[in-house]
């Protein structure tokens, strides 16, 4: 980051950085208990995944507090405008994707019977994809690396795969064996968060691209969901 004049400039663009890169950090952290409890069927930790939400909240008006002020003490232009606004933006994607874990984590204590469905073995690989997504488009961000950024943007599709095949064997499932209606119906939805989790995702990468470029970018592509009217 180029030294500004202003060396209070510096700083705010150093914290927001770092407000952002904390919300990254406890974004993943939910999203791998709200597996962990999920797989090994621990409400406790469920729990804590619903309560720790609120300090990503908090975490997100802060950013909002200082990229606010930074705006209108220091009228940034240009790269330094970019950074700021990225800052802004991606805090209240990743608030989000704490949302989707947190919503993860609530539908646990409806799941006893989950793991006597087969296509529940789907999830933990789904939710591995869906961490690292979030993992590296926050190091993208840290580094500036728009190339990093791409490759995220590309492995959304991969997801997406792992989404629409684990949505058909759950709904073949709820077919033949109709007594499991009600935790299927609850697996699509926690299947269906994960997926929004790497839109989410794909969506900083999009972010980071441009405040690192001044470009946007023409990677992702567009691909037709065949399950999305269906959840």
């Amino acid at each position: 980051m180029v030294e500004h004049t202003v060396k209070a400039f510096d700083s705010e663009i150093g914290q927001l950085r770092g407000l952002v890169a904390e919300m990254g950090g406890l974004a993943e952290v939910a999203i791998r208990d709200a597996i962990t409890a999920l797989t090994q069927h621990d409400d406790a930790l469920a729990r804590q995944v619903v309560a720790a939400d609120a300090r990503l909240d908090a975490l997100e008006a802060e950013v909002d507090r200082l990229a606010v002020r930074t705006i209108a003490l220091r009228a940034p232009m240009a790269d330094d405008l970019r950074d700021v606004i990225a800052a802004l933006k991606i805090s209240g994607v990743i608030e989000r994707i704490g949302d989707y874990a947190k919503n993860i984590a609530k539908r646990i204590d409806a799941l006893d019977r989950a793991s006597n469905i087969e296509p529940v073995t789907l999830v933990p690989a789904m939710a591995e994809i869906a961490e690292g997504m979030v993992r590296d488009v926050l190091n993208a961000y840290g580094s500036r690396d728009a190339q990093l950024a791409v490759e995220v943007i590309r492995r959304d599709a991969k997801l997406d795969q792992f989404y629409n095949t684990l949505f058909r064997s759950l709904l073949t499932h709820m077919m033949e064996n109709p007594a499991t209606i009600t935790v299927a119906a609850q697996m699509l939805f926690i299947a269906r968060n994960l997926e929004r989790i790497g839109d989410h995702a794909t969506n900083v990468a999009e972010m980071v691209y441009y405040a690192a470029t001044g470009e946007y970018c023409t990677e992702r592509d567009s691909q037709t969901d065949d399950t999305a009217n269906l959840t």
